[in-house]
């Protein structure tokens, strides 16, 4: 399998090579306390890679490492990839932005909108315009997550099975309409609210393109960028590189198995998650990324046109807020300032306001299990940050690493 590189020196991309080393040293210390079990970090620039490393264990009982061909749960890095597949189809003219989930999935067409009242018997309202594709794309549909615990909502969710899973046996048109049953937490289009929007996308995918998610993301994604070992399950040609999921430690905080989600799949699962169901490595995920970086195109193979992913990366939320004026908390740890969201992803509105280096433009999203990527077009920068702990709140990874990262560049 194709494993990434070093293909250039620190100072010919404008890096200071003393400076980048201070990643190394960061999270090393985390490794080495027991905060997380092992790392794989990549840095490019114009395309090419002057920072590549691995530290600690892929499975701490075994002391197996993270090596450079390492299979990662992506979780919810699957969802810059569903949004792809989906504006592969826009391109296509085979879909609108604008139309009606309904038109679709027929199940949405009935959904309700909360409006007061316990769970056990909340008083609803009609949707007083339709959830849109856009609304899934954007995370602007009032649908949730079982595992927020923020609402009654959510609690529906998790009476219903989905928390940090689906219930046995449940395909995704399946889980579409328990979700369509389900009041949703807003008006569509009115907040932001992390959620099933994608997975939701996913089935749109399917429904639009006649292929299950998994065929359609595998032909028209993987394979014309060359991501091989990315999938929707961890194939047994895979499993001895398969890394372990952990979790802090109560008390602690220190990384401990988590054998409830940790398991492996070894043939493709009923349920296709769009929003968090990929497994992949490095190398997979820094070839999407350039891809992004490249407006749409990597190695002549193009995948979306440049003025798409120009759209998909400019801020869509109402009034061009950002998602601490019109979000829903994700995490209490989480802060969103300065950052909007496209198409897909987290896009930065203003990088004086996020308190962190970063570029106006940039692109992110990240995973459950502490996983994140970036996409700075500005300066030409790709971050991939790739481990296994969850949740992601546990550790201030994200922001360390772009700090980090940015700190190096002396151009």
């Amino acid at each position: 399998m194709p494993v990434p590189a070093v293909t250039a020196e620190a100072k010919e991309l404008g890096f200071d090579a003393d400076r980048l080393a201070r990643i190394t040293k960061h999270f090393k210390a985390y490794v080495d306390d027991g905060r997380l079990p092992g790392w794989l970090i990549a840095v490019s620039r114009h395309g090419e890679t002057p920072y590549l490393e691995t530290y600690g264990q892929r499975d701490m009982e075994s002391g197996a490492p993270v090596e450079l061909d390492t299979v990662f749960r992506f979780y919810s890095m699957s969802k810059p990839i569903t949004s792809v597949a989906a504006m592969i189809l826009f391109e296509e003219g085979k879909l609108e932005l604008t139309d009606p989930v309904s038109k679709y999935i027929p199940s949405f067409g009935d959904t309700r909108v909360y409006l007061k009242g316990p769970a056990t018997n909340p008083a609803t309202v009609a949707q007083a315009q339709p959830m849109t594709i856009h609304n899934l794309l954007t995370h602007t549909s009032g649908l949730t997550y079982g595992f927020v615990y923020a609402n009654g909502i959510d609690h529906l969710y998790r009476q219903a099975g989905f928390e940090w899973g689906t219930p046995a046996g449940m395909d995704l048109e399946g889980a579409c309409d328990v979700w369509a049953s389900i009041p949703l937490l807003f008006q569509p289009g009115t907040e932001w609210n992390y959620s099933v929007s994608t997975d939701v996308l996913g089935r749109v995918v399917e429904v639009v393109s006649g292929q299950s998610l998994g065929e359609f993301v595998e032909q028209r994604i993987c394979t014309p960028l060359g991501m091989s070992d990315t999938s929707f399950w961890c194939n047994d040609d895979q499993a001895d590189r398969f890394a372990t999921l952990y979790m802090p430690a109560p008390g602690t905080r220190k990384a401990v198995v988590l054998p409830a989600l940790g398991g492996r799949g070894s043939a493709a699962p009923v349920f296709l998650g769009g929003g968090g169901g990929l497994v992949g490595t490095a190398y997979d995920y820094m070839r999407f990324s350039q891809m992004l970086l490249n407006n749409g195109v990597l190695d002549g193979m193009r995948i979306l046109g440049s003025r798409t992913v120009d759209y998909m990366g400019r801020n869509h939320l109402p009034g061009n807020k950002d998602l601490e004026e019109i979000g829903r908390p994700l995490f209490s740890e989480t802060t969103f300032a300065g950052t909007g969201f496209g198409l897909g992803f987290s896009v930065v509105i203003d990088p004086v306001k996020a308190k962190n280096l970063c570029s106006l433009g940039e692109m992110a999203w990240g995973g459950a299990a502490s996983t994140a990527f970036w996409v700075d077009r500005k300066e030409g920068i790709t971050g991939l940050f790739l481990t296994q702990l969850l949740p992601s709140s546990t550790w201030p990874i994200r922001a360390e690493l772009r700090k980090l990262v940015y700190a190096a560049l002396v151009d």
